[in-house]
């Protein structure tokens, strides 16, 4: 059997959709945790590129920033910026960079966002098989799609260790999420001007007791 795994742990970040502040919580764990970023999958380099943002955000050097398997340019779905670009995502190709670190690892867009013609975001979650942290909005809309998200990876059979709500407060959406999705919900309070500054009010807030426990993210460092 091949081995898929060549990190002895890490945490893969997916989201309920697209611009729901995945980075910013990945960069969050990557500077609260010392850890390695990769993003497997990045669409949309003429707009924007998550991993120069991480670095931006966090200052960690390169060599904790791995480098995207797949990079496409067109703001799409990664199938279709693929397809246009004459690419073939390949899920066998994927394989968990080497580090000692923990790796954060960064999903495109939401759980079912397509990689090809049969294979989806969540294909590549199974294959990684690292516990996963979904990242929702805190707004109208998201007990629906969270719950749409925790039920798709759940079915998977795959490791859910918390939500973590981005935006402003909305306590009534928080309750309702632990109590219909039976599932640790965690808050970020909303930052309007994003900085180096804002990540590590943020990247505090992330190393907390309450925070780290409410996640098992001790086990996950130690495993």
């Amino acid at each position: 059997m091949e081995e898929l795994m060549c990190s002895p742990h890490g945490l893969f970040v997916t989201g309920t959709d697209t611009n729901v502040g995945k980075t910013v919580v990945a960069a969050c764990l990557v500077q609260a945790f010392a850890a390695d970023y990769w993003k497997p999958v990045q669409s949309g380099l003429t707009l924007s590129d998550d991993s120069a943002r991480v670095m931006q955000l966090t200052g960690v050097s390169t060599d904790r920033v791995h480098h995207s398997l797949y990079g496409l340019q067109a703001p799409l779905a990664p199938h279709e910026a693929a397809h246009r670009e004459g690419i073939q995502i390949v899920l066998n190709h994927f394989r968990l960079p080497r580090s000692e670190r923990l790796i954060v690892v960064e999903g495109a867009g939401g759980v079912l966002v397509p990689l090809n013609e049969k294979h989806f975001m969540i294909d590549l979650m199974e294959r990684l098989s690292l516990p996963i942290i979904i990242v929702a909005r805190s707004s109208l809309g998201t007990i629906n799609h969270t719950l749409l998200s925790l039920s798709v990876l759940r079915n998977r059979g795959l490791t859910v260790s918390a939500v973590i709500m981005n935006g402003p407060p909305n306590p009534a959406n928080r309750i309702a999420l632990e109590k219909y999705g039976r599932v640790t919900v965690n808050v970020l309070p909303w930052v309007c001007n994003l900085d180096a500054k804002s990540i590590k009010i943020l990247m505090n807030i992330v190393n907390s007791t309450a925070f780290v426990d409410s996640i098992n993210l001790h086990r996950i460092i130690s495993t």
